[in-house]
């Protein structure tokens, strides 16, 4: 048989993964990796970021939008610590990506030799696997093993640390695909006597309540999900994670829970006397103070990461397993049911929150343009057909709230991590995953700054992305809590911004800023006139604006901030 260098056997075990699109950065001790790709450019679409960071959270937006485990692949050293924060980010917030990382020669490990970093010491807290690969006899294995630890089970991201030497010592190719591994078990036997107490508590309830999160869309359960409502008319909210499992305008749809959720959705998770959490890891930002969510209820946790369920919240029931096979089950055997009378009640808090929050945020009268108006005009103008990729901040608030969902898949954001600077580079790889849609990226003059340079990569990739910069010239997010809660001290959040049009011209984008209300519907319609084409839009919006509602830190769900004076009672 043939010998294959170390860096060709990972290339032709990524084409065995079904691998075509790859987010890197060349560097000195990945160099034979990349030589090795030089002959094989037409097996990858590789997409040359402007940075490590970049790189990560491209592939994350990849994963996000296609399904497909995402690759990255970086150099040691200073290449591979700029990919750790997008790591983290893809652990936090379960998305598989495999990155693979340039590293010293086995026989300099430890001598603190140029761009030599322990980047398996570095990254075993925040990935499902990491493993440093010192012999080219070892690639194909470990490739293999990689992809299936990322993409089964729980998703998550893996690290592959590839010493020089491995990837220019030769051997044969022999590859075989991983589908089991003796110590993992990642999708475990549903104990259909859980089911059947979970029948028996839904069919008795009278006031129940379905909260969903990412994992209905890690599973591809969304049909499932919708045919266990129909069937149970329970009234159903989701996490930041979960938006656009189900559209927007699904009849039992109660929106977004938690810190800027809608009023209803948080009100009845106090009220229901059965809470189903399907997918969910019941974040502080879901639950606000832990002592006061829903005790009044029985809790149900579906999820397929034992470790979740009763971690933050005590369970009546938790059941082991994949969403989409649980919810399937409950289908079959649940009795049709209506709660008419029960749906009913959320009509009084979700008026409030139109009078006192919606209306005023995207049907302003008068005064400088809100973000949350920006975020119908492109709702609307899109029809809800646009992946939304959003920032941290404000505008990744607003931009959920506002955005309207007909298919699945349809937001991208970074949610336990928070990552400022996200939005950018994911908006890239969602791009690149899904080139007949529109992505539209909400960003803040902040976030945007982050990352700004990986425009360079939306510029030599020819990547249609559609950036909206929601321009405050403050870090809006930081603001807000500083006037809420910290006495106005503003304390380093007011920003001192570059010319966006001029950095939209440098890269040859088309651009416009938005200062006028009367021009904002125009502006968006042309900035989605060609799909195919980069666009810059800037909106001018008002400087101290709000996301509300909001629970403050600290407080119950329950204890929910209208606006600035005015609190939310159901009196």
């Amino acid at each position: 048989m043939n010998e294959y260098s170390g860096s060709e056997i990972l290339l032709k075990s990524l084409i065995e993964e079904g691998v075509e699109t790859i987010f890197g950065y060349p560097g000195g001790s990945i160099m034979p990796v990349y030589d090795a790709l030089y002959d094989y450019q037409d097996k990858f679409h590789h997409v040359l970021v402007r940075h490590e960071q970049g790189a990560v959270h491209a592939a994350q937006g990849f994963a996000r939008a296609s399904g497909k485990t995402g690759v990255v692949i970086v150099t040691s050293g200073p290449g591979a610590t700029n990919a750790i924060t997008g790591i983290a980010d893809a652990m936090i917030d379960s998305t598989p990506i495999v990155v693979i990382t340039g590293q010293v020669a086995s026989a300099a490990l430890g001598s603190d030799a140029f761009q030599e970093t322990d980047l398996i010491g570095i990254t075993l807290p925040i990935t499902k696997w990491s493993y440093q690969i010192r012999r080219a006899e070892d690639v194909a294995w470990a490739v293999a093993r990689a992809f299936y630890i990322a993409s089964n089970g729980r998703p998550g991201p893996v690290v592959l640390d590839f010493a020089k030497n491995a990837q220019v010592g030769k051997t044969e190719f022999n590859y075989k695909k991983c589908n089991f591994i003796r110590s993992y078990n990642p999708y475990p036997n549903i104990d259909n006597s859980l089911i059947s107490q979970a029948v028996n508590m839904i069919n008795s309830a009278k006031k129940p309540l379905l909260i969903f999160g990412q994992g209905i869309t890690l599973s591809g359960a969304e049909k499932e999900l919708k045919e266990f409502l129909d069937k149970t008319d329970i009234p159903a909210a989701s996490t930041l994670m979960g938006l656009s499992a189900l559209p927007s305008d699904y009849k039992n749809f109660k929106g977004m829970l938690g810190m800027h959720g809608s009023i209803a959705s948080n009100i009845k998770t106090n009220e229901c006397d059965l809470l189903i959490a399907v997918g969910l890891r019941f974040s502080d930002r879901i639950t606000g103070t832990v002592s006061t969510y829903a005790k009044q209820a029985k809790v149900i946790h579906i999820d397929i990461d034992a470790a979740e369920i009763g971690k933050i919240i005590p369970v009546s029931l938790g059941i082991l397993g994949d969403a989409k096979t649980v919810l399937s089950r409950l289908t079959n055997s649940v009795k049709e049911s209506k709660h008419t009378e029960w749906l009913q009640t959320f009509e009084e808090p979700e008026r409030v929150e139109y009078e006192k929050v919606i209306s005023p945020e995207i049907f302003p009268e008068k005064g400088p343009i809100n973000m949350g108006e920006v975020v119908r005009f492109v709702a609307d103008a899109s029809q809800g057909e646009a992946i939304v990729v959003n920032d941290v901040g404000q505008n990744q608030m607003l931009s959920a709230r506002y955005s309207k969902f007909a298919k699945p898949r349809s937001l991208i954001t970074s949610g336990g991590l928070g990552t400022m600077g996200f939005g950018l580079p994911a908006a890239v790889g969602a791009k690149i995953a899904q080139p007949t849609r529109q992505v539209c990226l909400f960003v803040g003059d902040g976030g945007l700054q982050m990352t700004m340079q990986e425009l360079g990569t939306i510029m030599q990739e020819k990547i249609g992305v559609k950036i909206i910069v929601l321009n405050n010239t403050w870090l809006g997010n930081v603001r807000q809590w500083q006037e809420l809660f910290f006495n106005e001290r503003y304390s380093q959040t007011r920003l001192q911004n570059p010319d966006f049009q001029q950095v939209a011209e440098a890269y040859g984008f088309g651009h416009q800023r938005v200062i006028e209300r009367k021009d904002l519907g125009e502006a968006i319609e042309k900035m989605l006139a060609d799909p195919d084409q980069p666009y810059l839009l800037e909106v001018c919006v008002v400087e101290a604006g709000m996301v509300m509602p909001m629970i403050p830190p600290g407080k119950g769900i329950t204890d929910i901030m209208l606006n600035e004076h005015e609190w939310y009672s159901k009196s």
